[in-house]
């Protein structure tokens, strides 16, 4: 891809550290001009540096926020890559399982959790049994998809759980969500000046 002069402008103000101390407001128009030419797979990486960024909250944190900030319809696109990165075995081990999937029906009440499970998580807890003990989301199968009426059943603190707990059991989550703000970058943005400085600097060394 051909950028432009300001791309190549803005990315070298960010190759340095110095640049995150920038006023939030210009980290942000400086975020929309570089998004408009950066390729998916530089802004896949800058997204993914800035999400295990020891200058950043905690993934869970981060995905807790950006759940917040979303309309409903975003919010049930961002369950849907979470929930489906993670599988039917992964999510049945989150829930507490026992004894494969034919358990799943009782997920929704507060007896069918093990211990470590999201049965304290009420909303969480009974969507996601639902998906399991409904038998729509078999091995190897496409996982039905959670609605924007879903969604807005969530809090922003039950999907921070939801995403810690996807980082313990399948850490390619980040990859996974990294890859879906490339393509959807007016999402990432709702993060704030620091993250999107730290991206901007990653995308800058990529860029070489």
């Amino acid at each position: 891809m051909a950028f432009g002069s300001d791309f190549g402008r803005i990315l070298d103000q960010y190759s340095d550290a110095s640049a995150q101390q920038s006023p939030p407001q210009q980290v942000e128009q400086d975020f929309d001009e570089v998004t408009r030419q950066a390729d998916p797979e530089m802004l896949e990486h800058g997204f993914n540096q800035a999400f295990r960024s020891e200058q950043t909250p905690p993934f869970g944190n981060m995905m807790g926020q950006l759940f917040g900030q979303a309309d409903s319809g975003q919010r049930a696109g961002m369950l849907n890559q979470l929930i489906g990165a993670l599988g039917p075995a992964v999510l049945g081990s989150m829930l507490g399982g026992r004894g494969g999937m034919g358990n799943m029906g009782n997920m929704g009440n507060a007896g069918g959790m093990g211990a470590g499970g999201l049965g304290g998580l009420g909303g969480l807890g009974s969507l996601l049994g639902g998906l399991l003990g409904g038998g729509g989301m078999s091995q190897g199968g496409t996982p039905p998809q959670l609605t924007p009426q879903d969604a807005e059943k969530l809090s922003p603190e039950e999907v921070q759980e939801l995403a810690n707990r996807a980082e313990q059991e399948h850490p390619g989550i980040i990859d996974q969500m990294s890859r879906y703000y490339a393509q959807n970058p007016q999402l990432f943005k709702a993060l704030g000046g620091a993250a999107l400085a730290i991206a901007l600097g990653q995308i800058a060394q990529r860029r070489g």
